[in-house]
Order: structure tokens, then C-alpha cells, then sequence
């Protein structure tokens, strides 16, 4: 029994410290395939002893810290009872309907409204108290500052950032101890940032999931969240069913994660009694309310394969290890690759030059290694850049004492990955299919130097077509938005060409001023901007501090050679074709590239484009002159001529 208790005690405090590391943004201390396998270890133990202490993961919810203000929640905010067994689901169902919904990986708030405003979001915390974060209501997405309901309101739901933000945000961090494990480690990180506008940039989005109190007699849970749409809120996805169609609905569910289909982190479902009288019904433990719902975690499957090769991928300034093995049937998907994350990881795990991998795909979805067999020798770190060629240097980080690799050469084309993003950005050249992934692949390859490089990618085709992610389709859609992209508004090419400073104001000022021509003219002549008004010395010392580099101007006139710049007129001449006019462009566009492009256009003709239609507004333009949009309605009832994009190009073009 000594031994039995000594290693309860050993499981507490792994799982308590995995726990706190999980909730609070840091790094990962385990996986969640073995945490759910220790915490499994844990509960047998404490049926089997009855020894239980008050700290264990079992009776407590686990809780971020924060500096932030401190308070009580008006109703606790409890875990959920969680389960692997489809069985279990139904029996505890009781043949009663119920829905389903996905388990979002992300981080637990509480939204209040009195009035028909929002009054505060708490964090979770520990379910009783949490964090005071509604100086960041202006950053998050997902819900309405104002709604239509006048009484009081309280709804909780989960704020999460998607795959594909979470591997923008990660691979432009150049500090290691900046990076995270996961997109739910990421918006924890995030949501105790003190700067709204840092928060903004991270598109943190809020998806209700429990409409927690309303002054209004709704004892449907379906009818609560349909009630939340109706008020503006991004609800949950969800689907009712009965207990005995419950298998059939966990596997079509369970396949959408598998197909990929899911760019949210999930990490299980949730099933909710659809009469919500009966769901606070429940007794209340201190973990979890007995009735309120329950979880469904998926049996992670793992497979083992045999490692070919360590490939080492540069981004930013780290240089990170993938694992290269003999592909598996993994969760329905053939897998051959799983990320290392870093030296310290490929340590911990015991990679060798050659080895046996076990690999998981977590939460269904990112191939991770989590065990190695059978291994022999040891495995090699490159002493060259993938990228540029330049040497490497391990450095330890003095926080968390993580082994990575790093490029010496400052110039080196992987660590300017955010001046490409910028490139390629709709308010740049506006290029399809070009993620900071898709670019950093490109670069390791060698494919990309300088943006000009962006232009001769078809030379590199066939090998693309034959690139994880990409095919014959994918390829060709690439290939024709960079197409697409060698016709440009002045204004978007100078904001792509990312000089510091510059952005898309001051840029439509130097073109009003001179035009493209008079731009360059400047340029090569030496002459500056800081007679433009809105430009002045210190921003034209940039622009000329830029072009006087090398690098600068040898990428500007490779560029110029692949590019053409669309002719536009000079408004501050005087005369522009929307000169004093007010225009609300909405909906699909077809003849600008987007609505930028068609914005961009108007301004440099002395327009100016508004969101919304009001008595100032001059036109409304829109394609679909029929629709009975609030914007197209709001126009009739002023009286504002709605016209379509092709009677704006024959009139103002």
C-alpha cells in the first residue's frame, strides 16, 4: 500500500505541474496523450487506496494565473465528468435527447451583459474566481459589444485560435522562449497579454457553448443557442440526437476531424442534455457538475514506423527537426512526418541515427512523436543553414534551458519570412495560396531568395506538384493568382515592398503627389518626400535610407521587370474622377482584384470609401443590384444610387 501511495503522490504533483504549464501559456511539460494516461493511472489508484488528496487533478479544475484584477464568478464555471466510451456516453444519457458539440481546445470565458452591453469577461480560473479581461473586448471576435436583449445575461464559451493562425503566429517568432506548443497554449499565452492591439493581431475568436443565465423562460439548449446566434454570438457547431443514434453521431463527427476538415482545435466532444431544467438537476462535485454535461475523449491510436532521416527546417532564426519515417496509417491519413520541436525534445525522446518512432496524432489531427525504441547512435544536428548555407549555433534558453538551432547570417532569407508574408498580402501583391508555411517550404528548397523569386516559382512546378500539401490543382491555382498579381495598383507595390514606415497612407500620398513615375523618380534622384504633406523628414529619410541599400534596390528592379504597375491619375492635380465623392463598396468584386484594390483605386482618384451607408454617402456599389441587404436597403430608404463594379469602371475609370 506505501508503494501504491507513493506513486499516487508522484502522479498528483506530474499531472498538477503538466496542468499549470498547460493552463498558463507555458511550455508543454507532456503530451495530452500522456497526461490522459497518467491521469487514467491516477483514478484506478484512488478507487483502489480510497486515498485521496484535495489537490488531485480529480477533484479540482485547473486554473490560469494571471496578473490581472481577481473576481468571483456569479456562477461557478466547473469541468466536465470526461469519458473514452461511446457506452458510457449513452448511459449517461438516459434516453434522453441530446446534443452534441465539439470540445474546443482553447480557453474558457464568461461574458456578462446588462442592458444590452457588455459589462465584463472573466477567465475560468479555477472556476470560482477568475480574471478580469474586459479591457480586451475590442480584440476578440466572436461576440457583440451591444445586444438586442435588455435584461441580464451571462454565456460562457471558449476563445480559441485556429491552425493556421497559431502556424503564422509560431513561425515568426524568432525567440524560442516566445514560441508555443499548441494553439490552446497559445491563446492562454495570448489572453494575458496587456496589450489590446497585440491581442487583436492574434485573431482570438469566442464560440459560445452554454448560455448560463437569461431573464427569459428557455429550457431548450438548442433554443438557448439559436437564441445566442440570433444576438450576434458565433455559437458552437451542434446536432441533436438520441441516446441509442449516439455511436453513429460520435463517428461522423469524429470523421470530419479526421478528413482535416477542422482548421479549430478540438480536442473531443461535448454531450448536453437538451431539457436544461433536467441538466441542473445534478448533484455538484468540487471537479464538475453532475448533470451539466459530460465529455467524450478520443482513444488515441498510436503506430510505430522506422525513422529514414531527421530533415531540418529553417524558420525565422530557429532551424527545428522534422522526423522522416516509413509511412503509417494513422487516424485514417497516411502519415510520414512528425515535428521534433527542438535538440532538448529529440534528448528527452532518445532519437537516434536510426530508431523505432511511436507517433500519435494529437487531438486527431498533428503527427507527434512520443516514443522512441530500439535506438542506435547518435542523431546529427547540421552545422550549415538549410536556407542560406551560413554556420549554425545551438543556443540554451536561459528560461526554460531548451536546446535549439539558430542561423548566424542576419540576412538570411528565412529570417525576413515576414517581409514575404507582407509581399504577398492582400494589401500587397495579393497572391493566393502563398502561406508563411507554403513560403518557408520554398525557401528550404531554395526556391525563394528575394521576392522576385515569387515570379519564377513555375520553374519549380513539377517538384511542387509532388510537395506534401500540394497536387495538380493546388498547384495551378498558385500559379495562376501570381499571374494574376503582375498587374498592380501603385499604392499596393509600394506597401509590398516593405519599406519601414511605409505603409498604405503614406504610400497613396507619394503616388497622389508624383504618380509611380515621379516615385521613382524621387528614388533615383535623390530628392526625398518630405515636402508631401503626411510624409515629412522622418519617413522619407526611411524610404531613402531603403533604396540607398543594395539589396533594396536590386530587388525593386527585378521586380519592375516582372510586374506591371497599373497607370493611375494624380487627385492632388486636381480633376481626379471621385474627386469630393463618398463611395460604400460591398460584395464580390470581378474587375479590381479585390476590395483593396477597388478601394485603393478611388482614393488615388480623390474618393474616399466608407463602411457604411449614410445620408454622405454618394453611390453604393454593389453586383448583386437586387439584394436585400441592410446596406442596399439603408440606400433605398436615403435615397443613395446603388450601381453595379461595371457601371462604376464605365463611369469613374
Amino acid at each position: 500500500m506505501e508503494n501504491h501511495k507513493k506513486r499516487y503522490e508522484e502522479l498528483v504533483m506530474l499531472l498538477n505541474e503538466a496542468s499549470d504549464a498547460y493552463y498558463n501559456g507555458r511550455e508543454e511539460v507532456m503530451s495530452n496523450y500522456e497526461w490522459d494516461a497518467l491521469f487514467d493511472e491516477l483514478t484506478e489508484l484512488e478507487a483502489f487506496t480510497g486515498y485521496i488528496l484535495p489537490e488531485s487533478p480529480t477533484q479540482k479544475t485547473g486554473a490560469e494565473e494571471n496578473s490581472g484584477e481577481r473576481e468571483a464568478h456569479e456562477f461557478p464555471a466547473l469541468s466536465l465528468a470526461k469519458t473514452k466510451e461511446v457506452s458510457e456516453l449513452q448511459k449517461w444519457a438516459e434516453e434522453r435527447p441530446v446534443w452534441i458539440s465539439w470540445k474546443l481546445d482553447g480557453l474558457t470565458l464568461v461574458l456578462t451583459y446588462d442592458k444590452g452591453k457588455l459589462t465584463r469577461i472573466l477567465t475560468r480560473g479555477n472556476g470560482t474566481v477568475g480574471t478580469n479581461i474586459t479591457y480586451l473586448k475590442k480584440s476578440l471576435k466572436g461576440f457583440p459589444l451591444k445586444i438586442n436583449y435588455q435584461g441580464h445575461l451571462v454565456v460562457r464559451g471558449e476563445a480559441t485560435i485556429s491552425y493556421t493562425d497559431f502556424e503564422l503566429i509560431n513561425d515568426t517568432l524568432e525567440d524560442e522562449d516566445e514560441k508555443y506548443a499548441n494553439p490552446r497554449n497559445l491563446a492562454s499565452g495570448t489572453l494575458s497579454l496587456d496589450d489590446p492591439e497585440k491581442v487583436k493581431e492574434r485573431h482570438v475568436h469566442f464560440h459560445a457553448f452554454t448560455l448560463v443565465y437569461v431573464e427569459k423562460d428557455i429550457k431548450s439548449w438548442g433554443e438557448r443557442m439559436d437564441f445566442l446566434a440570433g444576438e450576434g454570438f458565433t455559437v458552437v457547431e451542434r446536432e441533436m440526437v438520441e441516446a441509442e443514434e449516439l455511436p453513429k453521431a460520435i463517428d461522423r463527427w469524429t470523421q470530419k476531424v479526421e478528413s482535416g476538415q477542422m482548421d479549430l482545435p478540438v480536442d473531443g466532444l461535448v454531450i448536453c442534455y437538451e431539457d436544461t431544467e433536467y441538466a441542473s438537476s445534478g448533484s455538484v462535485t468540487g471537479h464538475h457538475a453532475t448533470k451539466a454535461g459530460i465529455a467524450f475523449k478520443w482513444q488515441d491510436v498510436s503506430a510505430q514506423s522506422q525513422l529514414l532521416y531527421v530533415e531540418w527546417s529553417c524558420a525565422a532564426s530557429t532551424i527545428s527537426p522534422v522526423a522522416v519515417f516509413l509511412p503509417v496509417q494513422l487516424e485514417g491519413t497516411t502519415v510520414s512526418r512528425a515535428s521534433l520541436c527542438n535538440i532538448s525534445e529529440m534528448e528527452r525522446l532518445g532519437i537516434g541515427k536510426e530508431c523505432t518512432l511511436e507517433v500519435i496524432k494529437a487531438n486527431k489531427i498533428i503527427p507527434k512523436c512520443i516514443s522512441v525504441k530500439n535506438a542506435v547512435g547518435d542523431f546529427e544536428i547540421p552545422d550549415s543553414c538549410p536556407v542560406c548555407g551560413a554556420r549554425t549555433q545551438i543556443r540554451i534558453s536561459p528560461k526554460s534551458r531548451t536546446k535549439t538551432l539558430h542561423c548566424t547570417n542576419p540576412d538570411c532569407t528565412a529570417k525576413h519570412v515576414k517581409k514575404f508574408t507582407r509581399f504577398v498580402s492582400k494589401s500587397g501583391m495579393d497572391i493566393d495560396g502563398l502561406s508563411i508555411r507554403t513560403m518557408l517550404k520554398f525557401m528550404n528548397e531554395g526556391f525563394l531568395k528575394e521576392f522576385a523569386d515569387i515570379y519564377h516559382l513555375s520553374e519549380h512546378a513539377e517538384t511542387i506538384k509532388q510537395m506534401e500539401g500540394f497536387g495538380e490543382k493546388s498547384c495551378a491555382n498558385m500559379m495562376a493568382a501570381i499571374e494574376k498579381s503582375r498587374r498592380v495598383h501603385p499604392v499596393n507595390f509600394i506597401y509590398a515592398l516593405c519599406i519601414p514606415m511605409i505603409g498604405i497612407d503614406a504610400g497613396k500620398k507619394m503616388i497622389a503627389r508624383d504618380g509611380f513615375d515621379g516615385f521613382l523618380d524621387r528614388l533615383e534622384s535623390g530628392r526625398g518626400f518630405e515636402d508631401i504633406d503626411g510624409i515629412g523628414p522622418e519617413k522619407s529619410g526611411s524610404v531613402m535610407e531603403w533604396y540607398d541599400n543594395s539589396q533594396s534596390r536590386n530587388s525593386l528592379k527585378a521586380l519592375l521587370k516582372e510586374v506591371t504597375i497599373e497607370k493611375v491619375s494624380q487627385s492632388s492635380a486636381g480633376g481626379g474622377k471621385c474627386e469630393g465623392l463618398t463611395f460604400v463598396i460591398t460584395g464580390d468584386v470581378h474587375y479590381y482584384k479585390n476590395r483593396d484594390a477597388f478601394k485603393a483605386y478611388v482614393e488615388s482618384e480623390g474618393g474616399k470609401v466608407t463602411g457604411s451607408v449614410t445620408s454622405k454617402t454618394s453611390y453604393l456599389v454593389n453586383n448583386d443590384l437586387a439584394s436585400n441587404s441592410s446596406k442596399n436597403r439603408k440606400a433605398k430608404e436615403l435615397g443613395i444610387p446603388i450601381i453595379s463594379e461595371d457601371a462604376f469602371v464605365a463611369q469613374f475609370a
